[in-house]
């Protein structure tokens, strides 16, 4: 999260530049992983880059830890409309870019991967990116891929929707309770998490709307962001040398692990995830909280990746399905000859994702901010 676009008050915290190149390894891992999804035919088990969407998870706990951090002891100075209107403006003009590309490639993605897109008059597709500017979830009635996403044109908004959720519950509850409640709360999440990973064997999910997914949605939402906002009130941090280095590491090493155990034994991978989410995810931010950069290169390498974060993840999925498109258009083309095309994939993500945070991004937001400051001073 960068605060220096919240002039509404002088931020005089330190900012956890570490945690921001961390939430950039994590998004260049879960591109990674959707390129090479494409390829697993549906057996998550073969899936390369095994545990690469936890990053999602991932994401929670950082969420939780910045939302604690920046703002548990600001509001006697700031409202709920305050709060909620600068989320607004960090979040969502890339969710509305995001969808605007997803639409712009929609019909290129016609195939057996997506066997509602040919189907799909333009009316009815315009009308669910404009239904996704707003984040409103879409029904079976709306399901112009055929894969049942609350958002169809760009699939991992769903985690945004769940992010919009945890921002309300912060600001009317979570921010109320004391750490001992937390903690209890925490555990209780902790349980369900544990129990849901054990049985299925992983925590795949949250993208629709129907009660199983939702639950998903809800249970990897709760704990990480419990633990993140927890662990910004209690952590002291330390001072660890190459802490980027070591955190981003942890990271890709747990994202990368490979599948573990058999379909006999479920239970045994569903408990590598829910360990990892529980005590490593916690154990990654603390140790990039305790962290500094030192060296004008890796300041520069994790800005750029922090700044990328965001966008590459809201950003680069409709790039796989167009991608997975032209896969399957081969008859299924061998990984091995698709090498080329996904690093122009992952190339052309990253530099994407750089254009609209440069030109795009930054300007609205900074727009945005003004025109809410105005309005405020107006008003007083």
């Amino acid at each position: 999260m960068n605060l220096k676009f919240n002039s509404s008050f002088k931020d005089t915290k330190k900012h956890y530049i570490i945690l921001d190149g961390l939430r950039g390894v994590a998004a260049v891992m879960v591109v990674l992983f959707h390129l090479l999804e494409t390829f697993a035919f549906g057996k998550h088990a073969e899936q390369i880059i095994n545990h690469g969407y936890l990053a999602v998870d991932f994401f929670f706990v950082l969420s939780g830890f910045v939302i604690g951090y920046a703002y548990d002891d600001r509001w006697h100075k700031m409202s709920l409309k305050d709060f909620f209107k600068r989320r607004l403006i960090r979040l969502h003009p890339m969710i509305i870019v995001g969808m605007i590309i997803g639409a712009l490639l929609f019909y290129f993605q016609d195939c057996f991967f997506f066997p509602a897109v040919s189907e799909t008059p333009v009316w009815k597709m315009l009308l669910v990116m404009v239904i996704g500017f707003t984040l409103f979830p879409v029904g079976q009635s709306l399901d112009i891929r055929g894969w049942s996403e609350m958002h169809p044109l760009n699939g991992p908004a769903w985690s945004l929707f769940f992010e919009y959720i945890a921002n309300i519950l912060y600001a009317l509850v979570l921010r109320k309770l004391s750490n001992k409640i937390l903690a209890v709360l925490l555990f209780v999440c902790g349980a369900a998490l544990i129990h849901l990973s054990v049985t299925n064997g992983h925590v795949i999910g949250g993208w629709s709307i129907d009660a199983t997914q939702l639950r998903i949605g809800f249970t990897r939402l709760l704990y990480p962001f419990l633990a993140g906002l927890l662990l910004s009130r209690v952590i002291k941090v330390g001072h660890i040398k190459n802490a980027f280095f070591w955190s981003s590491l942890l990271l890709i090493v747990v994202l990368s692990v490979p599948h573990i155990g058999g379909e006999e034994h479920v239970w045994m991978n569903g408990l590598y995830v829910a360990l990892s989410i529980i005590f490593i995810f916690p154990l990654i931010v603390y140790l990039g909280a305790s962290g500094e950069i030192k060296g004008k290169r890796a300041d520069q390498l994790c800005r750029f990746l922090g700044n990328i974060s965001y966008p590459i993840y809201i950003i680069h999925y409709p790039l796989i399905y167009t991608f997975m498109a032209w896969v399957a258009k081969d008859e299924m083309m061998s990984i091995t000859k698709a090498i080329p095309a996904m690093i122009l994939v992952l190339g052309l993500s990253i530099l994407l994702a750089w254009a609209v945070f440069t030109f795009y991004d930054v300007p609205v937001r900074k727009w945005l901010t003004a025109k809410s400051m105005n309005s405020k001073n107006k008003q007083a």
